[in-house]
């Protein structure tokens, strides 16, 4: 059986990633981060605390348990504060990233390294997996900087590019456009959403066992992976709303620019998921099964 270590675990996908692990079998896992682990059962893999900006500790716990991948999800991912705080982003996306990197080469590891549709420009969405990047933020830009230090690599290297993920935890640290949608309908709250910007968002589910599969099926390259349902963000918050049978008399339509954001974000994105299906076996929810998979969730959380 193979060992995967995963960094970032308390997150939402490194969240599901240790869920699916405990639901199919298959894997011994290595779940890890910095501080306690926050995932509600602790029995069936070990977790172990790990800073990946620490790297006496990182090379301590890679060289302790020897896996056969590194799923490295661990991320600045919030576009305004890699804006914000440009050295701290480059740290832990880049810098992070390449030490991994180069130990993961040394040990004769898989690296997986999760990556975004923001290394895109959003002019020419949907884009497959060896169409030009050409960020249009300094997020997009230490992730597509993290993706080449990747591709240096000298062994079996992965990287997956997802797209706005979504889904529900028991302890969420972050909230995701879905929850913020619907908790803010729900309250009677009036939202401004922009209907200038198209995505594919992505069940986390589904990000979590393409991960898997891509240590599965020994994968190399890069891979797209999302939802199969391409939209603008007014429409899927508007589909959140039709859900939920929630009013959207409340949803106001307004531009990108308008938000007078300093950190721009790609217009059209989306992905093109041939090779993953393929390759992998992937197979996407669409965006109303995925709301589906969150409800039931919700509803065994609540009670």
């Amino acid at each position: 059986m193979k060992t995967v270590l995963v960094t970032g675990s308390n997150g939402l996908l490194g969240q599901k990633i240790t869920e699916q692990v405990l639901c199919s079998g298959g894997f011994n896992l290595i779940a890890t981060n910095r501080g306690k682990n926050k995932f509600p059962i602790g029995e069936g893999y070990l977790y172990q605390e790990m800073d990946i900006l620490d790297k006496v500790q990182v090379r301590e716990v890679l060289e302790k348990y020897k896996p056969d991948a590194v799923i490295h999800t661990a991320a600045m991912t919030n576009v305004d504060t890699c804006h914000e705080n440009n050295e701290v982003c480059w740290q832990l996306n880049v810098a992070a990233t390449a030490y991994l990197v180069s130990l993961c080469e040394e040990l004769g590891i898989q690296f997986i390294y999760l990556s975004t549709d923001f290394v895109f420009d959003g002019l020419n969405g949907p884009y497959k997996e060896d169409d030009a990047p050409g960020p249009v933020s300094f997020y997009g830009e230490s992730k597509l900087a993290a993706e080449r230090i990747t591709q240096q690599m000298k062994g079996n290297w992965v990287i997956i590019r997802t797209i706005l993920v979504y889904g529900i935890l028991k302890d969420m640290s972050r909230s995701n456009i879905v929850l913020w949608a619907k908790g803010a309908l729900e309250k009677g709250n009036p939202i401004n959403v922009v209907n200038d910007q198209w995505r594919m968002p992505t069940l986390a589910e589904d990000l979590a066992k393409a991960c898997l599969l891509a240590v599965q099926h020994k994968a190399k390259g890069i891979y797209h992976i999302s939802g199969k349902d391409r939209m603008s963000i007014v429409d899927l918050v508007r589909r959140v709303a039709d859900f939920w049978n929630l009013d959207k008399s409340l949803i106001t339509e307004i531009s990108s620019d308008s938000l007078g954001q300093e950190a721009r974000r790609p217009k059209k994105t989306g992905f093109i998921l041939d090779k993953a299906m393929t390759d992998l076996n992937y197979k996407p929810h669409s965006f109303e099964e995925g709301l589906a998979l969150v409800s039931k969730q919700l509803s065994e959380i609540i009670s």
